[in-house]
């Protein structure tokens, strides 16, 4: 007599009830719960005037603020590698300028460092720039020094730029003493010079290190470009803010400027997770 009945059948219903909840835990909920939330202010937006207007009216606040977001980290990025690499040197004077300018930076609060950039720092380095172009008779190089330095928008640019180029400074440090120093020598041995096995060898398998963190540092930068509404760079926070103030609709306004922002994160995230994919998947 077959005895398989009963138990087989228990056994593909313990099987089945193994598999579902892998299956359900392999369901990202918060994107669902994220999409559904998403369908819904979408729906509000969309039938609401008010919430219209005020989308159009902080549509420039949200380009502004992503371009300051591009500009901010592009140089953050620049200043972070050279500082870095100023880091690891030999030379006691290059590496006590770059500790110095890490430690400072870091020390300072991000919103003061920028209102000290911006009304201190920039104004004085601008007036020494001009009357150096002056003395050497380039009026027009005068001109546009004190051009670029007077807008706000390049001040908070490189406020933030300086700002972020510390704690980059020491990603890129971490990322380059995390390669086996044979791969240095190795390359020495080859004939490169120390710029050569830095720029061929070092740096192509440090960045695949350091992708993830730089990224999320990017995301940070996206959300800290809200300070530079303390100078009155009118991003979206500070759009926001005078959206507020003529019309008094504080409700409305700020919850469009707290969405803006969510979505760009949101993006970014995702960008910064393929990143990560990627740079696990090239190893």
């Amino acid at each position: 007599m077959s005895t398989r009945g009963p138990s087989s059948a228990s056994g593909r219903d313990g099987g089945r009830s193994r598999l579902a909840p892998a299956a359900l835990e392999r369901i990202p909920w918060w994107v669902l719960v994220l999409l559904t939330a998403g369908a819904g202010i979408a729906f509000v937006v969309a039938g609401s005037r008010v919430y219209r207007d005020t989308l159009a009216f902080l549509w420039d606040g949200v380009l502004l603020t992503l371009h300051l977001t591009f500009a901010a980290y592009s140089l953050a990025l620049v200043i972070g590698l050279v500082a870095g690499l100023m880091r690891l040197s030999r030379r006691p004077v290059v590496y006590t300028v770059a500790t110095l300018y890490v430690e400072v930076v870091r020390g300072i609060p991000l919103l003061v460092l920028l209102i000290y950039i911006a009304f201190v720092a920039a104004p004085l380095v601008s007036a020494a720039l001009a009357g150096a172009a002056r003395a050497a008779g380039f009026h027009g190089a005068a001109e546009v020094i004190t051009r670029l330095i007077r807008s706000d928008l390049n001040r908070a640019i490189l406020g933030l730029a300086i700002g972020y180029g510390a704690y980059l400074a020491e990603i890129y440090r971490a990322g380059i003493e995390s390669i086996p120093r044979g791969q240095m020598e190795a390359a020495r041995s080859l004939g490169l010079s120390y710029g050569q096995a830095m720029r061929f060898v070092i740096l192509p398998q440090a960045l695949r290190v350091v992708l993830p963190p730089l990224g999320n540092d990017f995301i940070a930068l996206l959300k800290d470009s809200a300070l530079a509404s303390a100078i009155a760079v009118p991003e979206l926070t500070q759009a926001g803010r005078l959206l507020s103030a003529r019309t008094f609709r504080a409700f409305e306004t700020y919850n469009m400027v707290a969405l803006l922002y969510l979505i760009m994160t949101l993006v970014g995230s995702m960008g910064v997770r393929a990143l990560e994919r990627w740079a696990k998947a090239g190893r």
